[in-house]
């Protein structure tokens, strides 16, 4: 079974944190291509939420291609696309990186001074 955790304490709505959690579990590894995931009505029941809150996370993992479903076998991992997965971690960075330049117009803080701690951070320097 899924390790899906719910928190009550985020703004997050309940289908999209499962579809964050499922999303990292394929990114990581941890859920295999050709992997089956529970029925929605199992991970309903193990999660403590609506059969159609899983749904609207799995409509949407379908949407963005990490699964597949097919009617009376059930939901899969999608067969990877490295290059799916490379755009995907693309744009979780650039919500950090314009999340960075806000804080850096808002306070001030120089371009250079910005792209330096980048830097840092991205070669590993301490």
């Amino acid at each position: 079974m899924l390790d899906i955790i719910i928190s009550s304490n985020t703004s997050k709505p309940i289908y999209d944190q499962i579809t964050t959690q499922i999303k990292a579990m394929i990114m990581s590894g941890e859920l295999k291509t050709g992997e089956p995931l529970p029925s929605m009505r199992a991970l309903a029941k193990s999660a403590h939420v609506s059969v159609i809150t899983v749904r609207t996370a799995y409509e949407n993992l379908q949407r963005d291609g990490f699964i597949e479903t097919t009617v009376g076998r059930g939901s899969f991992v999608s067969a990877q696309n490295k290059d799916f997965v490379q755009e995907e971690q693309q744009r979780r960075a650039e919500e950090f990186l314009q999340q960075a330049a806000e804080i850096g117009r808002t306070y001030n803080i120089s371009f250079d001074t910005l792209v330096d701690i980048l830097k840092i951070f991205y070669e590993g320097e301490e």
